[in-house]
């Protein structure tokens, strides 16, 4: 985000005009508070996902040992009785 897209505010401006604040953030605008002179917190606007997911994107990544099903060894079963 580049310095046009950020506005500062110090902590009273912002209490004072958190409606101004809002706006900003409602632009687009990156929102900085500052305290005693000194960045304080930074508040982004959020930003909407340009891409939806896609039902099957992920097909075939992943795979199911042959042995899922198998009993467990008796070392880690005695840990879920």
């Amino acid at each position: 985000m580049n310095t046009t897209d950020t506005i500062r505010f110090n902590a009273h401006e912002a209490k004072l005009n958190f409606s101004a604040l809002i706006n900003h953030l409602a632009n687009g605008k990156e929102v900085i508070i500052t305290r005693s002179g000194r960045d304080f917190a930074r508040i982004n606007p959020i930003r909407e996902t340009p891409n939806k997911r896609l039902a099957g994107r992920d097909r075939n990544s992943g795979w199911i040992a042959d042995n899922f099903n198998d009993p467990l060894p008796r070392e880690l079963q005695k840990f879920f009785e």
